[in-house]
This record gives C-alpha cells, sequence and structure tokens, in this order.
C-alpha cells in the first residue's frame, strides 16, 4: 500500500494503518484451529435448528469466484441446504457462467438466478462513469445485497452465508469506493445523469437494510475456518473441475475492465495492491512476490484491448464519448447527497449499538 490512498498512514517503522487494523480485525473476528471449529459447530447447529421444516436452511451468493464457490463447497460438507442466488448484471464471462453451472450441479444445489434489466442497469453503470467516481462497481455491490435479503425474506430464511473473509479482503482505502449500501448515494447519482427509471433494480433504502439486518443473520463462513486462497483453489480445481480466472473478482468482464484498466489509467488505483496486501499480512505469499506482480499490467495488453472494444460497444458509446468520460475531472463520493451525514451522527450509532447489544440478548 502507498499513497495513491490519500488516507493512508506509516508509523515510524513503516507499516500503515491497513495492517495495524488488519491485526485488530484478526484477533476480533477470525478464529481458527479448536476455537474456529467450536463456533463453526454452533453456528451449523444454529442454522440447521433455525431450517427445520424448510426447504432451504440458508441462502449463498454465487459469483463463480474463488471466495463465493468454496463457500458452496463448504456448506455442503457441512452439510446445510442451501439456496443459491446469483445475479446476472449482463457482464459474466464465459468462464464464470460454467464454473457456477459445474460447480451447483457437483454439489446439487439449487439456483435462483436474478437477470437484472439490461436497459436500467446499462444506465446506472453510464451514469455512475459520467459522475467520476472511482465507485462505479458500487450498483452491482447494493444489487446482489438487496437481492440476497430479498431472496431470504421471500423464503423465510434466516441465515445468509457470505464468502467475504478478512485474511484476504482487507487493506480497503475508503477513498477508493465507499457508498455500497447507501441507495441515497446511488439514486442521487442516477438522477443527476441517468435517463431510464430504475423500476425493477434490487435495492433497499436505509430502513429497509436495518429492517433486514434484524431478520436476517449474516455469517462470514471463511472467517471461522483456517482459509487460504491458494489452497481453496486447489480444491476446487481438483474436486469440482473449478478453473481460476485470473484475478480477484476477474469472473466479470466489466470488473476486470474497471479494476485492471479504467481504475489505474484515470484514478491511479491499483486495486491489486489492496489484494497483494492482505495476503502478504496472512501469509500467503511475500512482499519481494507481491512486488515483482505490481510491475505486470494488471491484466495482459490483448484482453485489455479485447474488453475496451466490447465495453464500449455494449454500453452504445463512440471512441470520442468514452474518451470523454475517461478525461472527466474526478469525483469523490462526497460530491452527492447520501446517506453518510445520517451514518456518522451520534444518534444513529448509538442506535446502532442499542440494536446490536438488544440482539445479543435476546
Amino acid at each position: 500500500m502507498d499513497t495513491t490512498d490519500p488516507d493512508i498512514q506509516f508509523d515510524e517503522n513503516g507499516i500503515c494503518n491497513h495492517c495495524r487494523q488488519y491485526d485488530v480485525s484478526i484477533k476480533r473476528y477470525v478464529f481458527d484451529g479448536d476455537e474456529g471449529k467450536e463456533k463453526l459447530n454452533h453456528i451449523v447447529n444454529e442454522i440447521k435448528k433455525s431450517g427445520k421444516g424448510k426447504e432451504y436452511d440458508c441462502i449463498i451468493g454465487v459469483s463463480g469466484g474463488v471466495d463465493s464457490s468454496f463457500v458452496a463447497y463448504k456448506v455442503k460438507e457441512l452439510g446445510l441446504r442451501p439456496l443459491a442466488v446469483h445475479l446476472d448484471n449482463g457482464w459474466d464471462s464465459e468462464l464464470a457462467v460454467k464454473n457456477i453451472e459445474l460447480l451447483l450441479r457437483e454439489l446439487d444445489i439449487d439456483l435462483y438466478t436474478h437477470v437484472i434489466d439490461w436497459e436500467e442497469f446499462k444506465d446506472l453503470q453510464l451514469s455512475f462513469l459520467r459522475a467520476s467516481t472511482p465507485d462505479s462497481e458500487i450498483p452491482s455491490d447494493h444489487a446482489i445485497n438487496a437481492l440476497l435479503h430479498q431472496i431470504a425474506e421471500k423464503n423465510r430464511i434466516k441465515y445468509i452465508v457470505w464468502g467475504c473473509n478478512i485474511k484476504t479482503e482487507s487493506h480497503l482505502p475508503r477513498a477508493w469506493s465507499q457508498g455500497h449500501l447507501d441507495w441515497k448515494y446511488i439514486e442521487s447519482v442516477h438522477k443527476k445523469f441517468g435517463h431510464v427509471p430504475l423500476k425493477t433494480f434490487p435495492h433497499m433504502d436505509l430502513i429497509t437494510y436495518h429492517y433486514f439486518l434484524m431478520k436476517h443473520k449474516s455469517i462470514n463462513l471463511l472467517n471461522h475456518l483456517d482459509y487460504s486462497k491458494k489452497d481453496a483453489i486447489k480444491t476446487l480445481e481438483t474436486e469440482l473441475d473449478w478453473r481460476y480466472y485470473g484475478g480477484k473478482h476477474f469472473e466479470s468482464i466489466y470488473t476486470r475492465f474497471y479494476q485492471g484498466y479504467i481504475l489505474p489509467r484515470k484514478f491511479g488505483y491499483d486495486k491489486r495492491k489492496t489484494h497483494l496486501s492482505s495476503l502478504i499480512c496472512s501469509g500467503e505469499i511475500s512482499r519481494e512476490t507481491a512486488l515483482e506482480e505490481l510491475k505486470q499490467d494488471p491484466y495482459p495488453q490483448k484482453l485489455q484491448d479485447e474488453d475496451r472494444m466490447y465495453v464500449i460497444k455494449k454500453f452504445g458509446l463512440t471512441e470520442q464519448e468514452f474518451e470523454e468520460i475517461m478525461n472527466l475531472p474526478q469525483k469523490k463520493y462526497e460530491d452527492f447527497p447520501s446517506y453518510y451525514p445520517i451514518t456518522k451522527s451520534r444518534v444513529y450509532n448509538y442506535g446502532i449499538k442499542l440494536a446490536h447489544l438488544l440482539e445479543i440478548l435476546s
């Protein structure tokens, strides 16, 4: 990590705030060894108990990527009965689709696929590109979160099992991307730059989000395992003929292009630094190995060129229009209306703490 994160802070030993926070989060949220097994057994028993008499006892999201695929593998190994949910936002790579089909067939997991309205979503993504903030990926993240909660609510399922984990997904600069759950922010960007009404786009406002948090229990399963990214890849490849796609979240063509082309060229942000830093802290790779990887292009130049042509055409842009977007002045999350003033208020945060306390006591 370096000063492309404008908020980064280094101590007298050259250790940044992200690495210090990593150590704190590992101690607080990650449970491995005997403690992890004990906590995991308790969670599994609670999920099974809540699912008695129902077709499914938990919801999992699947993208075709490493973490979500390994979660699918693990929940079946633990004897759970998941319903897999996939958001098709129009950007799935062929490999991602094959991985999902093969994985769920081999594991005998039912799949619900929500195909997003392309005209709505295209208009929303173009709105974010024209807003010129570095977080044009958050509409997908928001829709996935909303969709999983909505499916859980519809099927009366209490538990949502996520593939998020501290070991390999930390070091995330706030300035690089934020507002994933902020519908007011997403809506304000679309209101300024969009043209197509968002009639069917999966979303949740602040009140609905907290309602879902009270109704549903989120489990970050990988935080309760001795999770290793490289070991997970090996297991998936060996036992399920799953295939790796070459980069973090590169199962999506747009994500691959956005993270590997637009972010570094327009904003100077290389998201590989966050992923590699997490892997260094987890002990999976060395700092020297990470620095060597950063000397290479984010992904092959030929594929970058192909993705560029594909994205421009799929969005219905001309080369000139795309270059105009790339040259727009940079903006930030704070430049648009959002829930941020509310979520940072003292009253709001007292309310959240009280809600957590009542949940623990109930």
